[in-house]
């Protein structure tokens, strides 16, 4: 967070971030449902931000078949609209603003003014040697509601064990891609909230710059999008992704849990002097799964890895 500035202050880091992003352009993509509100304010905090830095950036609002006046108050902001007819899920509308959008470089930036678009200049110059900026909320969660910040622990947790690097956050809607690293994931991509989760985890096991910069995270306006049930989809998406790109990390701990299973039946067995079934089928479910985990693994380096 900043401490206070006086006017010469203010210019004098207007001035440093023009310099760091020269020579590079910017789209914002924004989706928005049900979020008339907000969306309006989220453009023109989104303009007052990349406007002094002299560079080309346009601004895309997808309207995701909203059942209010949220893509009259887009066009009225003046930013690209694009739109479902019907609402399709938070991926499908960041996919076709995606695919909208002209320049090197994307953002994609929530609608419902949780995210500081203030932060869009110094993540795009941290990206100039990276492939993706990620806003990192730290202490900022705090402002998620108490109810999901357990899911959010152990989310965090899980993949950062699954991807083999820590994931400080995990599903940030505030980050900056290089276009171009981007578009080859965009058919893995799920049509739903899981849309940052799954760009998360293929950026990192497929060896891609990714950092965190820390941000602030306001409360939103309007009603949240996400769903108790969504917990248990996130973690069904991150061991898909994960076993995808890096089927080892998934199928050696669970091959090692029945081994060790298998161990410790046996000793239990030659305690009472019989070996049982369950033991040896402990040792073959082990055996046969490791199996699988190499299989996959070579599927995984011939055809899948870009």
């Amino acid at each position: 967070m900043r401490g206070k500035e006086g006017p010469m202050d203010g210019m004098n880091i207007a001035m440093a971030d023009a310099e760091s992003v020269t020579g590079m352009s910017l789209s914002v993509v924004i989706p928005a449902y049900n979020e008339h509100g907000a969306v309006r304010s989220t453009v023109e905090d989104v303009r007052a931000n990349l406007a002094p830095l002299g560079i080309d950036y346009e601004i895309i609002v997808v309207d995701d078949g909203s059942e209010d006046s949220t893509r009259a108050e887009a066009i009225a902001s003046g930013a690209i609209v694009d739109w479902n007819d019907v609402n399709s899920g938070y991926g499908a509308t960041l996919k076709r603003g995606v695919k909208r959008a002209q320049y090197d470089y994307v953002a994609i930036l929530d609608a419902d003014g949780t995210y500081p678009a203030r932060y869009l200049p110094q993540m795009l110059a941290l990206c100039r040697h990276q492939d993706m900026v990620v806003g990192d909320r730290g202490a900022a969660m705090k402002n998620v509601p108490l109810v999901r910040r357990p899911a959010k622990f152990i989310l965090n947790h899980l993949a950062s064990f699954l991807a083999d690097r820590k994931l400080n956050d995990l599903n940030s809607g505030l980050r900056v891609f290089r276009r171009s690293e981007l578009i080859p994931f965009l058919p893995l991509l799920p049509q739903n909230f899981s849309f940052t989760t799954t760009i998360t985890l293929c950026m990192s096991c497929n060896g891609k710059r990714m950092i965190y910069t820390p941000i602030e995270y306001g409360r939103r306006v309007g009603r949240s999008k996400i769903r108790p049930m969504d917990f248990i989809n996130f973690t069904i998406l991150i061991l898909r992704v994960i076993t995808l790109f890096n089927p080892l990390r998934v199928f050696i701990p669970l091959g090692l849990a029945l081994f060790g299973l298998g161990i410790v039946k046996s000793v239990y067995d030659i305690t009472q002097m019989n070996l049982s079934e369950s033991a040896i089928f402990a040792f073959l479910a082990a055996i046969m799964i490791w199996s699988l985990g190499l299989i996959a693994d070579m599927i995984s380096r011939l055809h899948l890895r870009p």
